[in-house]
């Protein structure tokens, strides 16, 4: 079974899905590719995984790094898995090119951002953290006035 929470944020609505131990997925509502991993059957339900993910989130939108991880299961290929992990490696703060990304993996630039593009994990697997070269914002489901918010927000713009 597959559990749902909701978080508000300075950004609006987040809605957060769970295993019921570790966090599977984390959007804005109505964000591109909403819920694209949340199966048709869940339940709303408290689990200890969503109070780790509220203090993260907490700590994050007060402007601060978050000391921890909550226990993550984004659901997808081996290959997104391999990019969303690389993204976990972004420091706080820093971005990175998505031709810089693709270099590590290595693969495309193009399918690097196909990738990143449907990670279900927003900001704690920070997508937002990816940018174009010379530094432009692009490819951010939940929108590049949000990605602006959040890289300001960590000082990184």
């Amino acid at each position: 079974m597959d559990f749902i929470s909701h978080y508000s944020s300075p950004l609006g609505p987040i809605t957060l899905s769970s295993n019921g131990e570790a966090l599977t997925g984390l959007w804005f509502d109505g964000q591109k590719y909403f819920g694209s991993t949340l199966p048709e059957h869940r339940e709303e339900q408290d689990c200890p995984v969503f109070r780790d993910a509220f203090r993260w989130l907490d700590l994050y939108f007060e402007g601060r790094d978050p000391d921890f991880t909550p226990p993550l299961a984004p659901k997808g290929s081996v290959y997104r898995q391999k990019v969303w992990k690389s993204l976990l490696e972004i420091p706080y703060g820093q971005t990175v090119t998505y031709a810089r990304l693709a270099g590590l993996i290595p693969t495309s630039p193009r399918a690097v951002a196909g990738a990143v593009a449907h990670n279900p994990i927003s900001l704690i697997i920070p997508c937002h953290r990816v940018i174009g070269t010379g530094g432009a914002l692009t490819g951010y489901a939940g929108g590049l006035e949000k990605k602006r918010y959040l890289l300001r927000l960590e000082g990184a713009l």
